[in-house]
């Protein structure tokens, strides 16, 4: 394949697709990955993981070429726009890929280029874990209680970008016929109204519901939970739950039960080697991964849900900037951290690297790379338990040294060099 502004480079090999559908693939020792710096602080934290990638990658008898590819900023001065076709063909043709941050204006301008990337590429989960790692502070008394998975589903709910903007011919239509053909004339107030649509489809839930249930039986997870509004929203995600639950019921036989049978008819006992499948509503479950934390594992939702609950599960374990992430489809992974592109901040080689390089650890175990993955996660662990972080961190830490961060990325691969 070739590109108009992307240099492939001569060594690696691509990533080869087995069965797209099964999400099976095979990864060389040399891949070529894209790599996407980002917008903002990006160009800081995104060289700085790249670097503790190779590090990993080398002291596990592998190797990577990195591939620049662009969007954002980036990509406007290169193509002339935020999203080039260059930069989707690229992530399709490797199927593995990284990203830092993209900058997206508030209330005007261009939507989301994350949320649009996702939709393109249909990376269809957006999976989070949050874990504590020794050494971070932490506003709660127990981080270690923190070990969650939310399975955010990336291309529905109101994030799909159906929406009219106040004023426009197109909203007075859509209020028209919400009020006088739909029959919800009391509804809409009146004056100026934007209006949104939020699709929640079978398809989509049930891909991603049995994408959360596979992972929980692979990584011996006790629990699935479907986190939902369900008792006000019915039709959307209150379907939601019922066509998860239908996922649970209809295609996993003995390996997953739901809540209602594991009280009705075991007695709350729970069969060894099962996963349990329950819910949630959305507002309650947010209270309760702060006073019930340990009870769950991996949670599953609609996109904006999905957004708020891993945010507030990143609260509990130091803040955004550990919190990693990566969006999966079938046999393609795009990784990149939660956090946004901070433009402030953006080339002062300040800011905490942590999240990109642990959304790195999502990639490499996607690649079946788990020793290079434990070995950055224990390499990040051991450099933050000794004191030696970036501003974020070192002003919560009594004794610490402060790291740039390129610094911090250095101190990175030092230790995994003394722990391979």
């Amino acid at each position: 394949m070739e590109f108009e502004q992307i240099e492939v480079p001569d060594e690696g090999e691509r990533v080869e697709v087995l069965d797209e559908e099964a999400d099976e693939f095979e990864v060389p020792d040399h891949p070529i990955i894209p790599i996407l710096y980002g917008d903002g602080i990006g160009t800081d934290v995104g060289p700085a993981a790249q670097k503790v990638l190779t590090a990993a990658a080398q002291a596990t008898g592998r190797d990577v070429s990195w591939m620049r590819i662009y969007a954002g900023e980036s990509a406007r001065e290169k193509y002339g726009e935020n999203l080039p076709d260059d930069t989707v063909k690229a992530i399709e043709e490797f199927r593995i890929a990284i990203k830092g941050p993209l900058t997206t204006p508030v209330g005007a301008g261009f939507r989301s280029l994350n949320v649009a990337l996702r939709k393109k590429l249909d990376t269809y989960a957006n999976v989070r874990p949050t874990y504590h790692l020794e050494g971070v502070p932490s506003p709660v008394t127990n981080p270690e209680q923190m070990d969650m998975v939310t399975f955010r589903e990336n291309t529905e709910d109101v994030y799909a970008g159906i929406e009219w903007e106040e004023g426009t011919e197109e909203v007075e239509r859509v209020r028209e016929f919400v009020e006088e053909e739909m029959g919800f004339d009391d509804t809409i107030h009146e004056g100026a109204v934007g209006i949104g649509v939020k699709p929640i489809t079978e398809f989509g839930t049930k891909r991603l519901v049995r994408r959360a249930i596979d992972y929980a039986l692979e990584h011996d997870r006790d629990s699935v939970t479907l986190v939902h509004k369900g008792n006000i929203m019915k039709f959307t995600e209150g379907q939601f739950r019922d066509w998860g639950y239908e996922v649970a019921e209809e295609e996993y036989g003995d390996e997953v039960i739901t809540e209602d049978t594991l009280w009705e008819e075991r007695d709350g006992e729970q069969p060894e080697d099962a996963v349990v499948v329950n819910d949630r509503i959305a507002d309650n479950m947010l209270q309760q991964i702060l006073t019930r934390t340990e009870n769950y594992d991996v949670l599953a939702m609609p996109n904006l849900n999905g957004d708020y609950l891993s945010d507030a599960c990143g609260a509990q374990i130091g803040g955004l900037g550990i919190a990693p992430g990566a969006n999966f489809g079938n046999a393609l992974c795009l990784a990149e951290p939660v956090h946004g592109s901070a433009p402030k901040y953006a080339g002062q080689d300040k800011v905490n690297p942590t999240a990109i390089i642990l959304s790195g650890v999502l990639l490499y175990d996607y690649m079946g790379w788990n020793d290079a993955a434990q070995l950055i996660r224990d390499a990040v662990e051991e450099t933050i338990s000794s004191k030696k972080v970036t501003y974020d961190l070192h002003r919560q830490i009594e004794g610490g040294e402060k790291l740039a961060t390129s610094e911090y990325a250095e101190e990175v691969v030092n230790n995994i060099e003394k722990l391979a």
